[in-house]
């Protein structure tokens, strides 16, 4: 690929030198981490669970190279195929998540997954990269027109998104969406004193779940007094690090994923840290932190506000899932089922991700002289990304 010339004007071609291909190599990087410890982690569960030992790795063999498949060819889109995607997978999450309260299957007390044609779906992982675009590209639509209602239509948006998601309930998805519409509201100009009244209203949010849902209260309060018990996983996978020390105890060697339910999924971080150590970990990290830093450097200097809304939110998005999953492993908050981006076993995660991920690379691509949406109160250079 890389002999490719610059005056290369096929659709691969203008895409291969206008794409962050660094950001590229470090999300296909983390998706081939998660397909080694997927290999690691995945046969002792389905062994335990009465599954052949290479089910969950079968599964996620084929995820993950689709994801790949569907990351890139959304990277190729326009700001407006961009918009449009979106669309359409909000549409389609919201419906699942409506079918999810009739027909939805119950899973650790929460129904988000239905089954489609005998794949478990959970839909409203779709609605989280969904959102970010669309709440966006309201925000950046009012800035440019204050006449239009787009902060107002942003904010019944999230309502109902916020409605679904508690719904079902899952209280972490929740509060992800809600960080999304808060960075994008706050950077398209939200007053301070709003700014205040949310975090305000958020806070209350947390307390308000704390007396509202059952779970909630259940792994704060096993966060806050650990001796009230039932923090298996957590205190297995603490344990897991700790056996691992620097170097890990080796492929293959680890012990954690014979005892702990979610050894391939929410707790894989825990696997990672027994196997293959403290500094594999860290390199992990840095592979995430690389993909969020480098993303915002890159969106921090465009000027079209719609881009920088849009990019901002899928970060948050990605980033944040990074820090409550591995958070959640190493006990620093109550734990919290959220996949590791890539790295854990899940099919709508994994998709939904790729799609994500997709957005931001095409969003992030070169194209000089295209400006779409301003800074608020600058004026419409061009037209070429309009619509």
């Amino acid at each position: 690929m890389s002999t490719l010339a610059r005056t290369d004007k096929s659709l691969f071609g203008r895409w291969w030198w206008t794409v962050d291909r660094w950001m590229l190599a470090a999300i296909i990087a983390i998706a081939a981490i998660g397909a080694l410890l997927t290999l690691a982690a995945s046969p002792a569960v389905a062994e335990r669970i009465g599954f052949d030992q290479y089910h969950f790795v079968r599964r996620q063999f084929i995820f993950l190279p689709v994801s790949m498949v569907i990351m890139v060819v959304v990277s190729l889109m326009t700001p407006r195929g961009v918009r449009r995607l979106a669309v359409g997978c909000a549409i389609f999450a919201i419906i699942g998540m409506l079918a999810t309260l009739v027909v939805g299957v119950e899973i650790k007390g929460a129904t988000r997954w239905v089954y489609i044609a005998g794949l478990s779906l959970q839909p409203s992982e779709f609605l989280k990269p969904a959102f970010a675009v669309i709440a966006a590209w309201l925000f950046a639509e009012s800035s440019i027109n204050s006449s239009l209602p787009g902060n107002k239509v942003a904010t019944a948006l999230f309502v109902v998104v916020a409605l679904l998601l508690l719904m079902q309930p899952d209280v972490g998805m929740t509060a992800v969406v809600a960080a999304i519409w808060g960075v994008e509201f706050f950077l398209a100009g939200l007053p301070l004193v709003l700014v205040v009244m949310m975090a305000a209203l958020f806070m209350g949010g947390v307390v308000g779940a704390y007396f509202t849902f059952s779970h909630v209260q259940g792994r704060i309060d096993r966060f806050l007094d650990p001796s009230a018990g039932e923090g298996y996983q957590v205190m297995r996978a603490l344990e897991a690090f700790r056996n691992g020390g620097l170097f890990g105890r080796g492929p293959g060697e680890g012990r954690v994923k014979e005892v702990l339910p979610d050894a391939h999924a929410d707790f894989i971080f825990a696997v990672a840290g027994e196997e293959f150590g403290l500094i594999a970990c860290l390199v992990l990290l840095a592979l995430f932190a690389f993909v969020v830093l480098r993303g915002f450097s890159r969106v921090l200097r465009e000027d079209n506000l719609f881009t920088l809304l849009a990019v901002a939110g899928l970060l948050v998005q990605f980033g944040l899932q990074v820090i409550i999953n591995i958070a959640s492993t190493l006990n620093m908050i109550p734990p919290k089922g959220m996949t590791l981006p890539f790295v854990s076993y899940g099919g709508s995660s994994t998709l939904a991700l790729a799609i994500g991920m997709g957005m931001m690379l095409a969003l992030t691509r070169e194209r000089p002289g295209v400006v779409a949406y301003n800074r608020p109160h600058s004026r419409i250079v061009t037209s070429g990304g309009a619509g």
